[in-house]
Parts: structure tokens; C-alpha cells; sequence
């Protein structure tokens, strides 16, 4: 059975807490995604932000590019370790109702996988309409 390390993304771009909302927005839209972990000096996540956490907590607030990333963040945090089967993933982020899931391994980010990763593979391609299915039945949600 495949796991999650079979088809994470591993080349993942990351923030730091005290990088702001702009460098952010940047990072998205050089890479083209619309969510980046965030984490400390020592690789260790601390959070995601989204292009919605940008928007809402962010901008519409008003509150300035130069804000640091940690202020916008979502800090609470799913995430599964490379060992992680596709089956298990897709129900973790159907059931938590999320799109993107960081891979950690040791404490420290070592990839991501999103519904897209999960959507490519045979054999977990129900596993994924299933996830997408709940996920899309909560818009608030990233």
C-alpha cells in the first residue's frame, strides 16, 4: 500500500514566524500554491497560512504588508509523517476537513500533500472525492 512519502511534495517553501504578509503573498504567487507552512529556525512547523488567513485575517483587517506572518497564521495544526498510508490521509483531512496536510517527520516538516496529490492516484482516488466531497461542504474552511 502506498504511503504519503510515495507522492508528497518535498520540495515545500516555507515562512517564517516573523516574515510578513507580503513576503507571504510572494512565496504564493512565485510557486503558484495557496497555502505555505510556517516554521522556526529549526524546521519545526508552527503553522500554515493561506491565501485566505492573507485576505481575512490580514488585509481586511487592515492591517499593514510589514505584519509579521504569526498574527494571520492558522496555528492548530492536523499533519501526518511520511509512514502515513493514502487511505489514512484522505480520511484525516476529510474528517478535519482540510485541503492541504504538512508531512512531519521528527518534529520537522518534511512535505505536504494536498487533495490534488491524493487525486492523481488510482487507488485513492474515492478516498479523495470522498475528502473533497465533505471538505467542499464547508467553505469557511481553507
Amino acid at each position: 500500500m502506498k504511503t504519503v512519502k510515495d507522492i508528497m511534495t518535498s520540495d515545500v517553501s516555507v515562512c517564517r514566524t516573523d516574515d510578513t504578509l507580503s513576503s507571504a503573498a510572494q512565496i504564493m504567487k512565485q510557486k503558484n500554491v495557496g497555502a505555505v507552512p510556517v516554521c522556526d529556525n529549526q524546521g519545526q512547523l508552527m503553522g500554515m497560512v493561506t491565501d485566505r488567513d492573507l485576505v481575512l485575517r490580514g488585509y481586511a483587517d487592515k492591517k499593514p504588508e510589514t505584519t509579521p506572518i504569526q498574527q494571520v497564521m492558522s496555528d492548530r495544526l492536523y499533519n501526518c509523517s511520511p509512514e502515513t498510508t493514502l487511505e489514512e490521509a484522505s480520511k484525516m483531512m476529510a474528517e478535519h476537513q482540510i485541503r492541504r496536510l504538512p508531512v512531519v517527520e521528527n518534529g520537522k516538516l518534511t512535505g505536504i500533500i494536498s487533495l490534488g496529490d491524493l487525486s492523481v492516484e488510482d487507488m485513492s482516488d474515492h478516498a479523495a472525492g470522498v475528502a473533497l466531497q465533505d471538505i467542499s461542504e464547508r467553505p469557511e474552511l481553507h
